[in-house]
């Protein structure tokens, strides 16, 4: 799609122009938002919104102010699930709501969900909206909190579990799993294949913020946690335990590395804020967007910037201000590629302590409880929340993982005792480039483990590309699939 400034039509004062445009069959619409802009003399990029089928068509909106610029709070009737399962977050350009599934009644399934965003993007704000939300609902709040708590200081006493240590948060997902696996053989029995809220469990959601720090290398309690976040995914969604990851990481390598994981969270409710500049191919190799699909990038500030001389008196006395937290694009909505605002959560400036107007959105009252007969499954850990005991049993966690770490070191060669595969899909992890079976086979043997032969790597390369862990990426090229 080209439009130049002779052929761009003249824009009418104070009012909005829509455009739509198409390319030739046979042709995928692309576009260049700088260019765009450009054509129509617009020096706020914010003020044009553009919405693709994915193929040969656009939609250009063209306003006369940024449309997102100013949000305001979320009324009540926005925090309560309609019929469909959903709540309004907040406003896509044209006014109309944008909503967010917290289960889905048709199905009878608990949602699985994932938030990306970098630092300042607003993550935390979204993140307390939807557990004042739940908490609004009925809905069992499970909270781990990798910041140390920082992240929602808010939510302590209004979620029925708070974690904030990697521990706890490994105590707290064992329990989810034992919890949903006590449902799975209830609902068996009874005869039940799917959830209804109410009858008589009260829905439960499982949250992980800053979810890389569990799950990226290096992590201690990745492999365990990685598992966990499987399982639950597997047998929580009937159940009524639904899970969500909120990362500001894109690569599913810095979470688990899991196909499996991939692959549950592209059929859940997946929400997009500001990006980094390597977030949006990564989307795309992990399946969470289509190829070719394209999104206007969310700018650092609503603020377009104008040139000025560099002898221009008060030129540095601009306020810079980071003023687009909370916009977003929800990838698993019906408009993928429209960009949307959350509600404006919490006072406009920081406080010194907690936020009056976030505490406000939680409303009165305690919090859901799990259900008495989930309880026992729960185990220990589910009673000790809150309490002092919890310090002893994430003592006792992490004693376990320093023992089982000692035990791989002494491992002859470190890593001598793991399979050629695993090493090769490890080096293979590591590696942004396609790789030949040569420069594997010397990464392979660079790794502290037992030698290998370039002849046993070739066939372990085969295996693993049958089974869709490798792709050939061109001729004597592997790499990972991602």
């Amino acid at each position: 799609m080209t439009i130049t400034p002779a052929a761009a039509p003249a824009l009418p004062d104070d009012q909005i122009v829509e455009l739509m445009v198409e390319v030739p069959p046979g042709q995928v619409i692309k576009y260049d938002l700088a260019a765009l802009a450009s054509a129509f003399q617009i020096t706020d990029p914010g003020r044009i919104a553009v919405e693709t089928d994915g193929s040969r068509h656009a939609l250009v909106t063209i306003y006369p102010s940024n449309p997102l610029a100013v949000m305001p709070p979320p009324s009540d009737e926005d925090m309560l699930m309609d019929k469909y399962g959903r709540i309004v977050v907040g406003r896509y350009h044209n006014g109309r709501p944008a909503r967010r599934r917290l289960f889905d009644p048709r199905t009878g399934s608990a949602v699985r969900a994932l938030t990306f965003g970098t630092t300042g993007a607003g993550k935390s704000r979204t993140v307390q909206y939807i557990l004042a939300c739940e908490k609004r609902n009925g809905i069992v709040s499970w909270y781990g909190d990798l910041k140390g708590g920082q992240s929602a200081p808010e939510a302590r006493g209004q979620v029925d579990w708070l974690a904030t240590s990697q521990e706890e948060v490994i105590l707290m997902l064992r329990a989810a799993v034992a919890v949903a696996q006590e449902r799975q053989a209830r609902y068996a029995a009874l005869g039940r294949n799917a959830f209804v809220i109410g009858n008589p469990d009260p829905l439960v959601s499982v949250r992980i913020d800053e979810a890389n720090r569990l799950l990226e290398k290096g992590a201690p309690y990745r492999e365990e946690g990685t598992y966990l976040v499987k399982e639950l995914g597997r047998t929580g969604r009937s159940v009524g335990v639904g899970e969500e990851l909120d990362a500001q990481a894109s690569h599913l390598e810095e979470l688990g590395g899991s196909d499996t994981l991939r692959a549950m969270l592209k059929e859940g409710e997946v929400t997009l804020l500001r990006w980094s500049s390597s977030m949006m191919r990564q989307l795309v190799a992990d399946g969470l967007l289509p190829a070719g699909t394209q999104l206007v990038p969310i700018p650092k500030s609503l603020k377009p910037r104008v040139l000025r001389s560099q002898f221009a008196e008060g030129a540095d006395d601009d306020d810079d201000v980071c003023d687009t937290q909370g916009s977003a694009y929800l990838l698993s909505g019906p408009h993928p590629t429209s960009m949307m605002r959350h509600f404006r959560i919490g006072s406009i400036l920081p406080m010194p302590g907690l936020d009056p107007e976030i505490l406000a959105l939680y409303g009165p009252g305690d919090p859901e409880r799990l259900e008495a007969t989930s309880v026992d499954g729960a185990g220990e850990a589910y009673a000790a929340r809150g309490t002092d005991a919890m310090t002893a049993l994430c003592e006792a966690v992490r004693d376990e993982q320093q023992k089982q770490a000692a035990k791989t070191q002494a491992t002859k060669g470190g890593r001598s005792a793991q399979l050629v595969a695993d090493r090769i899909l490890v080096v293979l992890a590591d590696s942004e480039d396609a790789m030949t079976p040569d420069e594997i086979t010397l990464l392979v043997n660079a790794d502290g483990g037992d030698t290998v032969k370039v002849g046993s790597v070739r066939n372990k390369l085969g295996m693993l590309a049958d089974s869709g862990d490798v792709v050939r990426a061109g001729r004597g090229l592997y790499e990972i699939t991602r």
